[in-house]
């Protein structure tokens, strides 16, 4: 997966990809909301997007492009 996420960003991405709150991602990632928050804000200005939605469409594109399997 590309557009220069760091590995940490890519996990958020995939929670967000996957429906799960900024709540849910936290507990998940051992850190706190607004850790999550600050990630999302830099996801989404680096895939040039405004919104979770809009950055969910990447992630399923970016990862059909490099054929990688979507598991929740």
């Amino acid at each position: 997966m590309s557009a220069d996420l760091s590995p940490r960003e890519r996990e958020v991405l995939e929670c967000a990809a996957f429906g799960r709150s900024n709540g849910q991602i936290a507990a998940e990632l051992g850190v706190t909301v607004n850790t999550v928050k600050f990630h999302l804000a830099s996801i989404f200005r680096k895939l040039g997007v405004a919104n979770r939605t809009a950055a969910a469409t990447a992630y399923v594109r970016m990862a059909v492009r490099d054929d990688e399997r979507l598991v929740p």
